[in-house]
């Protein structure tokens, strides 16, 4: 059977990554869209179909930023081998789980994020604004999509609470299994343009991205009915070209949204806070009880909102922990390679 053919555009090529080409590439290579990968295996996406490829060994030598991960362009010769990397329009990361310092790429070139939460004991405020700081920080549109409505009689409560973290903030209450949700998400789907979805487990991401594919590509699973809260039923990153001519990526639940280098999507979704801060005496003020603090005299006036500030320190806190962890591990690195290249040296004296 052959494979189907896809306009670049509609894989969601942009002027932004043809202007990167030179005349060369532009006759010698062609472009192909990550849609999944697996360790050094990509499965991609090009004007001539499916294609998968393996990294050069080279690029295992590479950081993390400067390897693909879901989303990414590439440019690969007539060969099926891959040359470069094309440069981001956005880039989702994360400090990866457990004790190992290191960042975790998550999607890359999106257009529109999808916070999804279910309208039950899973909905959290201070969850939902750890989403909403990486994607302005990324500078993506970001969406709350309220799912489970169909198990409630009060969905304006949630709606409420959701549009209370930012003033323009797009709020969309949806039944996931219901195929109306096509049409009322439709405005963020539209040909080319890439919608990536974020939320705990269990709120109904594999359930809604059936629904958008009028297909079961993802396995779906219930949720413990004590606390609301899901199974991871995803288990890899992979992007989707809807039936309606979208792109929908798709990544595992994540209960622990660990921030990295997300300073300024932080200071945006809290801007009433940032206000006040720039009036404290330091400039270096962590808001921790520093004379001078002009944070913590608003919040003794009660004119802040307490658990929006108390979500913002604890946010700030945690970017100053991932920070001096990375430029530890960096230095530990660098001191690892130094030892190593004395290790080299000193095996070729004694052989020579």
């Amino acid at each position: 059977m052959p494979q189907q053919k896809n306009a670049l555009s509609e894989l969601g090529w942009k002027h932004f990554f043809q202007q990167q080409m030179s005349l060369e590439e532009l006759e010698t290579t062609t472009p192909v869209r990550v849609f999944a990968l697996n360790r050094h295996l990509v499965d991609g996406v090009g004007e001539t179909g499916r294609q998968k490829f393996s990294l050069p060994h080279a690029w295992l030598r590479y950081s993390v930023e400067e390897l693909p991960t879901v989303g990414d362009w590439m440019l690969i010769d007539y060969d099926g081998q891959p040359l470069r990397l094309l440069e981001r329009v956005s880039l989702f990361k994360r400090m990866a789980s457990g004790r190992d310092a290191r960042v975790q790429l998550m999607a890359a070139n999106v257009d529109t994020l999808f916070i999804v939460t279910s309208c039950n004991a899973d909905f959290n405020l201070s969850r939902l604004e750890r989403y909403l700081a990486m994607a302005l920080d990324a500078g993506v549109e970001p969406v709350v999509v309220l799912t489970k409505v169909d198990l409630i009689t009060d969905v304006e409560t949630f709606r409420t609470k959701a549009r209370t973290l930012r003033h323009d903030l797009a709020v969309e209450a949806v039944n996931s299994r219901d195929a109306s949700v096509i049409e009322t998400l439709r405005p963020w789907c539209s040909k080319g343009q890439t919608v990536a979805l974020a939320g705990s487990s269990g709120v109904g991401k594999s359930t809604l991205v059936n629904t958008l594919s009028a297909a079961d590509v993802q396995e779906t699973g219930a949720t413990r009915e004590g606390d609301a809260k899901g199974r991871h039923t995803t288990t890899s990153r992979s992007l989707h070209i809807l039936p309606a001519g979208g792109l929908l990526l798709d990544s595992p639940g994540l209960r622990e949204l660990q921030l990295s280098d997300c300073e300024e999507g932080v200071a945006s979704l809290f801007e009433e806070i940032e206000a006040v801060a720039r009036n404290c005496r330091f400039n270096d003020c962590r808001h921790q009880g520093e004379t001078g603090c002009a944070v913590a005299e608003a919040a003794e006036n009660d004119e802040l909102d307490p658990r929006r500030l108390s979500n913002y320190l604890k946010l700030i806190a945690e970017q100053a922990r991932a920070d001096e962890t990375l430029v530890e591990k960096r230095r530990k690195d660098k001191d690892f390679g130094k030892m190593y290249k004395r290790v080299q040296n000193q095996k070729r004296k004694e052989k020579g």
